[in-house]
């Protein structure tokens, strides 16, 4: 179970910059300006440890990477 480790990682740091999805709600997990350390990412998403203290997948469209 390789995604049990995943908050150990660091890969980086990105900022939220909007939480303006079509299909979900999104607001309640992230916070627009707050910086999140990247745990995971893939070609379309980034695992991060959101507002919840656990690890989250979102869209790449929602941050940019400092």
């Amino acid at each position: 179970m390789l995604h049990e480790t995943w908050q150990d990682n660091n890969l980086g740091q990105v900022k939220v910059t909007n939480v303006d999805a079509k299909k979900y709600k999104v607001s309640d997990m992230l916070t627009v300006g707050k910086v999140y350390t990247i745990v995971n990412e893939t070609e379309e998403y980034i695992f991060v440890v959101d507002n919840s203290g656990k690890v989250g997948g979102f869209y790449k469209d929602y941050f940019e990477k400092i």
